[in-house]
């Protein structure tokens, strides 16, 4: 079915002449056969989102539909793939026609050619539904792809065969319940703004592992979970949200550069396959799937890019993986719906956002989870969402901001001033928050005991001491200060700077285990100890801080990782003799 173009306002095209057309549909629009979506239907007229440039259309020009929704191809060989917003795979279209993309090109997704060994788990005769496993097949070397039932489907598999296959031959027929049979390939198609199918969401009661202390001991997030990072220009958040793609212990990394700047996800490009997974010792580019659709590339394709890039992630998880999806970030996203809204000429919200801002976000994010997949066998999968929000001016009282911080239950704030310090990751401790502490804190206590969350509440209330310190200190200095609180102002120093500060360029310091997170934090916290009780039995403040392994402390986590246990147990021996002269020498003066 075709219609002609009417109208032309930059990515948007109104089309008449397309009565059977439904909402959503993919359109190709006029003699290149630029690709588009349906967004709005009045009448015969339909309004369309053209995802490619549409400089040189004019009225007139044919528009046709394919009766389809946007949706993504599922199957063995998006693992260390390049995509665009809508899917298009962009090595593969390099290879085509070079660096400069063509408008209205057309390449599948997924390799259609390239050849697969797939190994059969299950038997003819076997009784299967949507989600059951079919076979696997060795993607990456740690990646083990496996091979579903669509969704929908359920019967009898009347043949499956093992062997070397590409994505559309037949691998396994099944015959339905009525009788109809149904070859079944490796790819499966999906509607990008449909969730796939699951039997149960959990509640989320395993952390997800970023090696980022602030983030894994103040804040965390559990698998499953969802985290927004807003902070102003400058400030650090894709360098947040790049050290969580490579260091979470999860199965899969789904990094949507949605509206970014091109240099940040070259960045990714040239790092990904250079650093080593520390889980399996493989390159991080054999458990990512990178889509870029940066601030120069077509903005109406920023709006499907997380749509795309969550679909992906979904079919991972179905397969019982863990998946975390970075989208960096949904302010550009949020910014492409104000713009196409303008252009449908809707009533506009607050700053010209659109009404529906909160409930796309919200649809967004309500994607995550820790689910029971869909199948007759018993599997887990989780799906954790983490959106950089980019507020103007730093304004987190903005309509993105608010309608996030509404949803999302951990929230990093940073902070300009704390990277103006060079203080990184510059999560504000004050400002910054995390709902998952009561569902996750039975998990830390059954595998570090109950000090770690104990720890952690005596740090946070160092540093909320420190904050109403300070404003003391501005008035009457230092010195005026009791000798316990100048220790509290020494130690939460320590906590920020010995702790929470983080250097993503040094080996030892880039990840850290939650082990040596536990006894880092403990270290500091031990002095604290100590010097409380020696003050109250007369010594000097002075010759506290003078001890020569309250400096040590500073340096020890750029310890190497097989030499940290020793050393810190070396530190708190020689760390509690220095605090017992220290009282001897205020006894003498005394």
């Amino acid at each position: 079915m075709s219609g002609k173009v009417v109208k032309v306002s930059g990515p948007l095209v109104v089309a008449t002449g397309l009565s059977d057309a439904n909402m959503s549909d993919v359109v190709r629009v006029g003699p290149q056969r630029l690709i588009g979506e349906i967004l709005t239907m009045k009448g015969d007229a339909a309004s369309i989102q053209v995802y490619e440039e549409t400089s040189g259309l004019g009225p007139g020009a044919v528009v046709e539909t394919t009766g389809s929704p946007m949706s993504v191809e599922l199957g063995p060989g998006m693992i260390e793939g390049i995509y665009d917003g809508i899917q298009r795979p962009l090595e593969k279209i390099i290879e085509k026609v070079g660096p400069l993309i063509t408008r209205g090109v057309e390449v599948p997704a997924i390799d259609h050619e390239k050849k697969w060994d797939f190994t059969a788990t299950a038997q003819a005769l076997d009784r299967v539904t949507g989600g059951d496993i079919l076979g696997t097949v060795p993607e990456t070397p740690v990646v083990l792809h496996k091979i579903m039932v669509p969704p929908g489907l359920e019967g009898t598999l009347k043949d499956i065969k093992s062997g070397s296959f590409n994505v559309t031959e037949t691998i396994a027929t099944l015959v339905t319940d009525d009788g109809r049979e149904v070859p079944l390939t490796m790819m499966q198609r999906w509607p990008v703004r449909i969730g796939r199918p699951y039997k149960k969401k959990y509640p989320p009661t395993r952390p997800l592992c970023s090696g980022q202390r602030v983030i894994d001991t103040m804040f965390p997030v559990a698998k499953g979970g969802t985290a927004a990072v807003p902070g102003p220009f400058g400030s650090g958040k894709t360098v947040v949200q790049h050290q969580i793609a490579k260091w979470s212990d999860v199965d899969i990394v789904i990094y949507i550069g949605c509206g970014e700047r091109g240099n940040e996800m070259t960045d990714v490009l040239r790092e990904f396959p250079e650093l080593k997974d520390p889980r399996t010792g493989e390159s991080l580019m054999k458990r990512t799937v990178l889509i870029a659709n940066t601030s120069d590339m077509p903005v109406a394709a920023r709006e499907a890019s997380v749509y795309t890039g969550i679909t992906i992630a979904e079919y991972f998880r179905d397969m019982g993986y863990d998946v975390a999806v970075i989208a960096d970030s949904t302010s550009r996203w949020a910014e492409a719906l104000r713009e196409m809204s303008g252009r449908l000429e809707e009533m506009p919200g607050e700053e010209g956002y659109p009404a529906y801002l909160a409930s796309r976000l919200a649809q967004f994010y309500e994607r995550a989870g820790s689910v029971s997949c869909i199948g007759t066998e018993d599997r887990r999968g989780s799906l954790t969402a983490v959106g950089a929000v980019s507020p103007p001016g730093g304004d987190l009282s903005e309509p993105v901001s608010q309608a996030t911080m509404r949803i999302v239950k951990v929230f990093w704030a940073l902070d300009s001033t704390l990277a103006q310090r060079r203080h990184f990751p510059a999560i504000h401790w004050l400002n910054s928050y995390s709902l998952y502490l009561d569902s996750l804190k039975p998990w830390f206590d059954e595998h570090f005991g109950p000090e770690f969350f104990q720890n952690r509440s005596r740090a946070m209330s160092l540093l909320q001491n420190e904050e109403s310190l300070n404003e003391i200190v501005q008035l009457v200095g230092k010195d005026a200060l009791s000798p316990a609180d100048q220790l509290t102002l020494e130690v939460a120093r320590m906590v920020r700077e010995d702790f929470l500060q983080q250097n993503a360029f040094m080996d030892t310091d880039s990840f850290s285990s939650y082990e040596r997170q536990q006894q880092l934090l403990a270290l500091i916290l031990k002095y604290e100890t100590l010097c409380r009780d020696a003050i109250g039995k007369g010594a000097q403040v002075a010759d506290l801080f003078a001890i020569p392994s309250r400096e040590e402390i500073g340096r020890a986590k750029s310890v190497a990782d097989d030499q940290y246990p020793i050393v810190y147990a070396d530190i708190a021996k020689r760390m509690t003799q220095e605090i017992l002269n220290a009282v001897a020498k205020g006894g003498e003066a005394l």
